[in-house]
């Protein structure tokens, strides 16, 4: 997440050089792309995560620092 992004609620996932944006209220992949397994391992660990991402999010747009979530 970058601090005072756009709407809607969503975070950034990068890995080896591929870049995706995902919906925090929706779970699902809105821009970008992912290998298929790594998607759904991103998408599972932001359901398991909804409130905390939420949370981040609403930091985000006070311009404070999110907090750390726990890795799958």
């Amino acid at each position: 997440m970058y601090p005072l992004d756009h709407e809607p609620p969503h975070f950034h996932a990068h890995y080896q050089g591929f870049r995706s944006v995902w919906s925090i209220q929706e779970g699902t992949m809105l821009a970008g792309e992912l290998p298929p397994r790594l998607a759904r391992i991103v998408k599972r660990w932001a359901t398991e995560h909804q409130d905390k991402l939420l949370e981040n999010w609403k930091r985000c747009l006070k311009n404070e620092q999110p907090r750390k979530i726990a890795p799958l």
